[in-house]
């Protein structure tokens, strides 16, 4: 059963704000924070070693990877109770919810796998043969392909969501760990960490568009690790983690060129936007925070201690404000 560990008392407040969640890799817990007060104000525990996290559509559920406890589990965002697992593969790591609602796309990086889980009837729908170490997951906004990165194969794999085919395998740099679309689905990103780039690829024929390398002053390159990345609105800017660079990069999304850096905690991991994205919030590994940015003035603007290494993170609205 799980422990409700902490909540503060908002009784006094007229309407709950919106939330970012955060899993706590090494605590087995997520962390909420009030997007108004920037301060945690509840935190549930998890199986062991949650890293994923995303929610349904409708912010009804919330589901993560708890890695070895070899599931995903349902968590009711309300009440923080966990309501089931669901069969996922070994060692789960990040996950894709498909637009239906319906499909999660899972990496599972121990098995050289992506599962395919039907959320409604808590059953495996496919299971895909990938790379070695497949961890980044994406899928398309047309909901017709789905994205797996493999760190150890060096490749993005494109997935039919219909046939559960592939379609082509990208080699891109070293350690591929984060992939995403943009919302217009023209382009897909990856992610290199080892490889300290991030390849861009037309999704019309699977081609290589760009390649964007970082350079941070003072720091030396093999710290440098671009991991997890967010676009902004309208897909103009797009935010990269350095990880132990402790920096997030600023890319300009149509000249691909890093426009500057901003420094946060350390070992900066994944992120997520507030509603209006003009806040983000970057989960810090090392220094278990997470630091949140002001997006128009590209700085930092506060930390708040969470658990211990902070992995993912991500937002929900209250539908209070």
């Amino acid at each position: 059963m799980i422990r409700f560990l902490t909540c503060l008392a908002l009784a006094a407040t007229p309407a709950a704000a919106d939330e970012i969640w955060v899993t706590n890799e090494k605590d087995d817990t997520v962390s909420v924070i009030d997007i108004d007060t920037l301060e945690v104000v509840r935190t549930y525990e998890t199986g062991e070693r949650p890293r994923g996290i995303t929610f349904s559509h409708d912010y009804t559920r919330l589901y993560i990877c708890a890695s070895d406890s070899d599931a995903v589990q349902v968590m009711d965002p309300e009440t923080g109770e966990i309501l089931h697992d669901l069969p996922s593969g070994e060692d789960p790591e990040q996950f894709a919810l498909h637009p239906d609602n319906r499909h999660l796309y899972i990496a599972n990086e121990d098995d050289a796998i992506t599962t395919v889980v039907d959320v409604e009837s808590r059953s495996v729908v496919a299971q895909i043969n990938v790379g070695v170490e497949p961890e980044g997951m994406a899928v398309s906004p047309d909901g017709r392909v789905a994205i797996t990165t493999s760190e150890t194969t060096n490749m993005a794999h494109w997935i039919d969501t219909e046939t559960h085919e592939l379609l082509a395998n990208s080699l891109v740099d070293s350690r591929p760990r984060h992939a995403e679309f943009t919302a217009d689905g023209t382009q897909m990103w990856v992610s290199s960490e080892i490889g300290g780039t991030v390849t861009v690829f037309d999704t019309s024929d699977f081609g290589e568009i760009a390649k964007i390398e970082f350079e941070v002053q003072g720091v030396h390159p093999d710290r440098v690790q671009p991991v997890g990345f967010e676009f902004a609105g309208g897909d103009e800017v797009v935010f990269v983690a350095l990880g132990p660079s402790n920096h997030v990069a600023v890319v300009n999304a149509q000249t691909f060129e890093v426009e500057e850096y901003i420094l946060v905690g350390r070992r900066v991991w994944h992120m997520a936007f507030n509603a209006d994205r003009s806040l983000l919030f970057t989960t810090n590994g090392v220094s278990g925070d997470v630091t949140v940015i002001d997006v128009a003035a590209r700085e930092a603007i506060k930390t708040i201690a969470v658990g211990r290494f902070p992995w993912g993170a991500a937002f929900r609205p209250t539908g209070e404000n």
